[in-house]
Order: C-alpha cells, then sequence, then structure tokens
C-alpha cells in the first residue's frame, strides 16, 4: 500500500489530467443511459402477469394501452380524433364504436352494451393500443404526440401516460436532487472540518465518483428512474467518510514531517486499508439488494455497489493529487476546530448507562409494534400530484365511467361464442366489476363471426389468442381488487385453463406477494453477510452478534416512525431501507468497537476503554451520519415524487438514529457484555486471566 501511495503522489498531476479527460466518455455514457420509469416492468418474467404482456405483444402487436375520455366534442369531430390518434407512430389500433358500427347510425339505436361502454352524457370513451410495450420511448412518446392533438378536451388515461408523467416531473427534479444533496452536505463539512475549502476538493472528488458511475451504466443497457435519482444522492452520503478519513490521516502525517509528499504517500497507504475495510459492509448491503426477485432491488444494488467501489478508488487517487497541487490554496484556508471536546459528553453517557440501556429497552416494544403495522402504498399514481396529466385522467374516467382499472383478460380464441358470453355474464356478476367487452359480446350474438370486418375482429382476436377488457370499480392495489383480481382469474381458468388476467391491477397484485417474500430475503442475506463481515474483522464470535443488533434496534424504531405520524411508505422503502441503514451505519458501530476492543488489549478496564472509545470516536460518528443526514434530508424534503420523497426521509432520519443509538445504546451493551467478550474474542481472552490475578483477595473474619 506504501508503494501505491507513493505512486500516486508521484503521478498526481496525471491523474488529476486522466480524471477529467475520463469525465467526458462518462458524460456520454450518462446521457445514452435508457432511463426505466415503469416499475412494473421489474417484476420476473415468468409469472403470468408478464408473460400476458408478451403475448400481448406477440401475437397482437400491443404493448401498453390507454383509454381517451372525450368531453363536449360531435361524433365527427371524435371519429377524426381518432384517425389523428391512428396515424401516430407506436399506436397499433384504436377503438371506439365506430370500429363496430358507423356513426350515422344513431347511438340511442345501438346494442345497449356498446352504447354504455363508449357513451356517457357528452362524454365519450376510445380504448388506444399501443404497438410497444408500456413504458418504451415509442409509447411514451405517443402519449406526448397524443396531447398535442387531443387538445384541453381530451384526458389520456394508462401506465404509459402516467410513466410519461412520471418521467417528466424527475427529469425537472434530478439536477436539483444534486445540488440541494451538494449545498446541504458543503455546509455539514464547513462546520466540521479545519478549512473551508477542503469541502469543494471533497464534492470534486465524489463529484466524478458519481459521474464514473453514472456513466458505466452504460453497460447495463438502462437503469430505473429510481436509481437515477438516488445514485448521486446516496454515493455522496456514504463515500464521503472516506475523503474525511484521508484529509485527517494526512493531516496527521504532516506533524510527523515537513515532507508533504511523503505525508500523503503514508496517509494514502493507512486510508486503503481503514476505508476497504469500512466500505465493504456498505457494499454488502447494497449486493444483498440483488438477491431480490423484484429485479429494481438487482438494478439498485449493481449501481450502489459499484458507486460505492468507484468512491474508494477516487478517495486514495484524484483526492490526494487535487489536495497536493492545491496545498498552498488549502493551508491558507486552514482554521481552528469548531467541534468542542466530546469527552463530558461521553464520560456522562458510560456514567449513565445503565439507564440508556433501560430506555431503548423501552423504545423496543412501540418499535416493533410500529414497524409491523407501518402502512405500505404499491399504488404510485395515488402519490404523485394531483394536476397531472394522467392522474387528471384517472379522475375523469372514474368520473364519467367510473373505471378506476381496467384488467385484460387473455384466453384461447377457439372459445366457442357461447362459452365467451357466459365467462363474461359470469365476470360481469363479480363485485366491482362494471365493464365486460369482447369481440363476441359487442357484436352480439346473431350475427355470423364471417360477417365481422377483418380489421374489426383483429382488433381483439391473433392466432391463438383472445383479447377482453374488464373495467373495476377498484382501485389498484387494494385489498378489493386483489380480490377481485383472483376471482375472475378462477372464472377464467374454468373456461380456458391457459387463460391469464394481465394489466396493472394484476401486476400490482403479483408485486406485493414477490416484494414480501423479498424483504425477508434481503434482511436475512443482508445481516448474515455483514455478520461474516464483522466476524471476520474483529475475530469475535460476539460482537457481531451486538453490532448488528444496535443497528437492526435503529433500523426497526426508523420503520416505526411512519406509523405513529400515520405516513403511508412506498413499498420499495420496506425492502431496501433496512439493508441500506446497516450497511452504511453499521461502520459507526465498528468503529468505536475497534477502539475498545485494542484499549482492552492494552491494559485498560472495560470502563475505560469505552470512555476512550467513545470520546475518540464521537466526533467522527457525528460528522458521519450528519453528512448522511444532509446529502438526503433535503432531497426528501424537495421531491415531488413520493417514492424518492419518502426514500430519502427514511434514510436521512435512519442515519441520525442509527448515530444515537451507537452514541447511546453501544457503550452501555460493550459494558454489559464485557466479559463475554473477551471469552469470544480472538486475542483478548488473556485479558480475563491478567484481571482475575491482580484482584485483590479479601478476607473474613
Amino acid at each position: 500500500m506504501k508503494q501505491f501511495g507513493k505512486g500516486v503522489v508521484r503521478l498526481r498531476v496525471f491523474i488529476l489530467i486522466l480524471s477529467l479527460v475520463l469525465a467526458v466518455p462518462a458524460t456520454m455514457g450518462m446521457i445514452r443511459t435508457r432511463i426505466n420509469y415503469d416499475i412494473l416492468s421489474y417484476l420476473p418474467e415468468d409469472i403470468d402477469t408478464m408473460q400476458g404482456q408478451q403475448i400481448m405483444l406477440d401475437e397482437f402487436g400491443k404493448g401498453g394501452f390507454a383509454f381517451v375520455v372525450v368531453e363536449g366534442m360531435d361524433d365527427k369531430d371524435v371519429s377524426q380524433l381518432k384517425q389523428k390518434f391512428e396515424q401516430v407512430d407506436a399506436v397499433s389500433e384504436v377503438l371506439w364504436y365506430d370500429s363496430i358500427a358507423d356513426i350515422s347510425i344513431p347511438k340511442e339505436i345501438l346494442p345497449e352494451d356498446i352504447y354504455d361502454f363508449f357513451n356517457n352524457g357528452d362524454a365519450t370513451m376510445m380504448a388506444v393500443f399501443f404497438d410497444k410495450a408500456t413504458s418504451s420511448d415509442e409509447s411514451l412518446e405517443a402519449v406526448v404526440e397524443m396531447r398535442k392533438i387531443a387538445g384541453k378536451q381530451c384526458y389520456i388515461n394508462g401506465m404509459s401516460a402516467i410513466v410519461e408523467d412520471i418521467k417528466d416531473l424527475t427529469m425537472k427534479e434530478t439536477t436539483a436532487y444534486v445540488g440541494i444533496a451538494v449545498l446541504l452536505t458543503g455546509i455539514i463539512l464547513a462546520v466540521t472540518m479545519d478549512s473551508l475549502l477542503i469541502p469543494l476538493f471533497f464534492m470534486a472528488s465524489v463529484g466524478l465518483a458519481i459521474l464514473y458511475n453514472l456513466g458505466t451504466n452504460i453497460f447495463l443497457g438502462e437503469i430505473s428512474f429510481i436509481t437515477q435519482a438516488l445514485t448521486a444522492v446516496l454515493q455522496l452520503a456514504v463515500t464521503i467518510d472516506y475523503s474525511i478519513f484521508l484529509w485527517h490521516s494526512y493531516k496527521e502525517q504532516k506533524e510527523h514531517t515537513t515532507d508533504k509528499y511523503a505525508a500523503m504517500a503514508e496517509a494514502i497507504a493507512q486510508t486503503i486499508t481503514s476505508v476497504v475495510s469500512s466500505s465493504v459492509t456498505t457494499v454488502a448491503g447494497f449486493l444483498a439488494l440483488c438477491f431480490m426477485s423484484y429485479k429494481l432491488g438487482l438494478d439498485m444494488g449493481i449501481v450502489m455497489a459499484k458507486g460505492v467501489v468507484i468512491g474508494v478508488i477516487c478517495c486514495v487517487t484524484v483526492l490526494p493529487a487535487m489536495i497536493l497541487i492545491f496545498d498552498k490554496a488549502l493551508e491558507k484556508t486552514v482554521h481552528r476546530d469548531l467541534v468542542p471536546s466530546l469527552d463530558k459528553a461521553a464520560k456522562f453517557i458510560v456514567a449513565h448507562h445503565t439507564a440508556f440501556v433501560v430506555g431503548f429497552i423501552c423504545l423496543l416494544i412501540p418499535g416493533v409494534y410500529g414497524q409491523i403495522h407501518t402502512d405500505v402504498y404499491y399504488n404510485l399514481t395515488d402519490t404523485l400530484p394531483a394536476d397531472l396529466n394522467s392522474v387528471v385522467a384517472n379522475s375523469k374516467l372514474k368520473e364519467e365511467f367510473d373505471i378506476s382499472s381496467t384488467h385484460i383478460v387473455m384466453c384461447s380464441s377457439d372459445m366457442s361464442r357461447k362459452d365467451v358470453i357466459k365467462m363474461t355474464d359470469e365476470m360481469a356478476k363479480v363485485k366491482g366489476v362494471n365493464m365486460t367487452m369482447a369481440m363476441d359480446t359487442l357484436i352480439g350474438p346473431s350475427i355470423p363471426e364471417e360477417a365481422i370486418p377483418e380489421s374489426v375482429t383483429e382488433i381483439m382476436k391473433s392466432g391463438k389468442w383472445q383479447m377482453m377488457l374488464v373495467g373495476s370499480d377498484y382501485k389498484v392495489a387494494s385489498p378489493e381488487v386483489n380480490a377481485q383480481v383472483d376471482e375472475l382469474d378462477k372464472i377464467i381458468k374454468k373456461y380456458d385453463g391457459n387463460g391469464m388476467i394481465i394489466g396493472e391491477a394484476a401486476a400490482t397484485k403479483d408485486l406485493i406477494s414477490i416484494t414480501k417474500r423479498d424483504f425477508a430475503v434481503v434482511n436475512s442475506v443482508s445481516i448474515a453477510a455483514i455478520f461474516i463481515i464483522i466476524l471476520i474483522a474483529l475475530r469475535s464470535f460476539s460482537l457481531p452478534i451486538i453490532l448488528v443488533a444496535v443497528i437492526e434496534f435503529a433500523i426497526t424504531v426508523n420503520m416505526a416512525v411512519p406509523c405513529y405520524t400515520h405516513t403511508t411508505i412506498p413499498f420499495i422503502a420496506s425492502v431496501v431501507i433496512g439493508t441500506i441503514q446497516l450497511g452504511a451505519t453499521v461502520d459507526y458501530a465498528i468503529l468505536m468497537t475497534t477502539r475498545y476492543k485494542q484499549e482492552r488489549i492494552d491494559g485498560k478496564d472495560k470502563t475505560e476503554a469505552v470512555t476512550i472509545a467513545l470520546s475518540t470516536s464521537m466526533k467522527s460518528i457525528m460528522v458521519s451520519a450528519l453528512g448522511f443526514f444532509a446529502s438526503t434530508f433535503g432531497v426528501g424534503v424537495y421531491s415531488s415524487v413520493d417514492m424518492i420523497s419518502q426514500l430519502c426521509t427514511l434514510m436521512s432520519r435512519g442515519a441520525l438514529i442509527s448515530m444515537v443509538t451507537v452514541i447511546c445504546a453501544l457503550p452501555s451493551m460493550l459494558l454489559l457484555f464485557d466479559k463475554l467478550i473477551i471469552n469470544s474474542t480472538v486475542g483478548m481472552k488473556e485479558i480475563s486471566r491478567k484481571e482475575s490475578a491482580f484482584k485483590v483477595p479479601t478476607f473474613e473474619n
């Protein structure tokens, strides 16, 4: 490591120039990386809802679809609007009542089912099918073009419209996320560091690391909008500590030598050893997300873990080069440490350790209760701003046609007309179903299929499959719609064993069951991985249990807060926050415990060892936690996308709770389990024998 440090010092100018040159292809890679805004597209490909969507795309040439509600427009104008929609790239078909009957026929003499499906008062509705997947670039561009054509009298509903609105919203805000995180973190660093200029170099180094991370995502093909929005913020939060450690190490080495280059080489060697050990737990926490069957976890896990590794590399190469090149300017901005000594606080906490233990035990029960009873939402639409086009369109569809969600039924095209009508009649009787539409029900039993134009038949039938639409009163992700999907599926299977129900509601129902399973898997993997890492690093069996338990307590309290504030959190938060908080903040506990272990080995008694460990590590823990808090809190307050806002709020609060827990609870745990620790830790058993040997014997008369 010392040779590596000397190499970095020697090549400092080359490293800085190379880092700036690499920023160019990284920027190009970032721009060219596709962003996926559809959270349902990350469901496993082998489930019915995803297979059904692929069949629909392959057999019918239809991916996404939308309902368009038109108000106060003459039939002739609606027909012309329909024709304009059909000319839009990526629009496969548009189904309106003139697809079945000529508009010259008065609506009043049409079959009641057809009339009621397409009309309500002065409002009419058409179904638009896209020939690409719901969240494909082509489908999203088609929505934009349709909105331009439609005007203010039309409202475009559907997942493609929702995804397009989320895209617009996050694209406008993502740059602001980075700016807010940098500003607030910079303020924390300016207060806690001993140089006014060094935070700028920290930000420059971490900024390049973030850019490299985002640029290398091009090799993944695409990433989620959630990953894109959180990468910069989270990477800044978890890697800024590495820069702080290098700076402190460099300043310490400069006290022992007047040669700044030798000091930096030594600081780099020390930083690599410490930072690599520290980053391993963070990387493990992120990689645990890759074990989710819901592939958004894989997306986030790879990108975040990659970001930490790149952050470490930049910390020991780019940042030292910057510091050495601009060393004179840095020296001019050095000021005295503004953070007061924390020795008195450490002594107070150790002296009252019993009270802290009792306090945390009292918090545990409401914490567990709150975590279990925190409400989770799966329907992203409910949390979007009410004035978004797609949200307004959803409201119009509900108001005018009483449709809150739409199911697509895929079944065999060989089903007899009689069975189709029986099946749709049976589905229509399911609670909450307000509309069923199949080709056979639209044309009625009296018209032979041969008399129907092929262009009409192809809309609903193709090859081995036929498609039906079912309208529901119930909202996506509600218990009612989930029960409805189950009941509809039973009816479909009765008539066609290979039949399936797809659409947003069915996919979201799968999402609920899959992520519940993922929560248990990810937590188990992250806890096991970090337990093993701590076991190897500290060579102890008891310390990993204590440290993981302390952070898991902090996670429990963090996840319980929404229950008592009556806040509903996004489903992904319940899965990923635990492993992120564990991986990112267990380092606080490791830092203090490592010093405690060393002091005990050096001969200090348990109280003195814990006091020294707490007083020497408290400032580092606070700076690290406050930096994490600053980089995420502002985004949580600012973001209009509730999923991003809630994730950042939970992470920022989690950093503070972990900080308080480690500072106040861990010393108590180390004192309480001191004897167990020294008897279950390699290199510490000798302490017990020495202390027994030096005990003063007592004699009774």
